[in-house]
């Protein structure tokens, strides 16, 4: 079973395709956002700290995030999985490769959902619409969130691309679309090992 990283920009779609890939693959996603919601609910120990700094509107510290990840990859250790909204910075990627040296685990992908800041403007300006999210309602705010994702994430994509494990993936199509070519490479990646350094699907 594949091992997948899902990065993305706010609106490229990645949460959806993930949760798609997820289900027609019959592995967990993981999600870091899900993860924390669902410890803080359970008042785990894990949960409690977070609670500490999500009150307090600061970000949880990786530390506590790892924690969590830790925790669902053990589950399953032979499984397939896919993580979406993890690693976000250069020190949790970092952190994660640590963590899968130490569980003997390792990833056969890291796929980037490209979209331009445009497209991905339009649709969260849509978004907000329909769903009355205060965040995908201002333009300005909306560009915000876009800058620090582009300024966290360019080194990310940097690191993966010199591991030889970035799939960048054409975001600008049809959600069938990119479902098909993200299926591709995921029936690639079992039929053939690992694919080639960089390709476009």
């Amino acid at each position: 079973m594949p091992r997948l990283i899902f990065l993305g920009p706010p609106g490229a779609g990645k949460g959806t395709q993930a949760e798609r890939l997820a289900a027609a693959y019959h592995m967990p996603k993981i999600s870091t956002g899900d993860l924390l919601r669902a410890e803080v609910k359970a008042q785990t120990p894990l949960g409690s700290q977070a609670k500490v700094y999500m009150d307090a509107g600061e970000l949880v510290p990786d530390a506590v995030l790892v924690g969590m990840v830790k925790g669902q990859l053990q589950k399953s250790p032979e499984q397939g999985w896919i993580l979406d909204g993890f690693p976000r910075t250069l020190p949790q990627a970092e952190a994660l490769e640590e963590l899968l040296k130490d569980l003997g685990q390792d990833y056969d992908h890291v796929l980037n959902l490209d979209v331009p800041d445009q497209v991905l403007v339009a649709r969260l300006l849509a978004r907000g619409q329909e769903q009355g999210r205060s965040d995908d309602a201002d333009e300005a705010v909306i560009l915000k969130r876009l800058e620090v994702y582009r300024q966290q994430t360019a080194p990310l994509i940097d690191f993966y691309e010199a591991k030889g494990r970035l799939q960048r993936v054409n975001g600008n199509q049809s959600m069938e679309l990119v479902q098909e070519h993200l299926q591709a490479l995921v029936q690639g990646c079992s039929e053939a090992g690992k694919l080639g350094s960089g390709r476009r699907a």
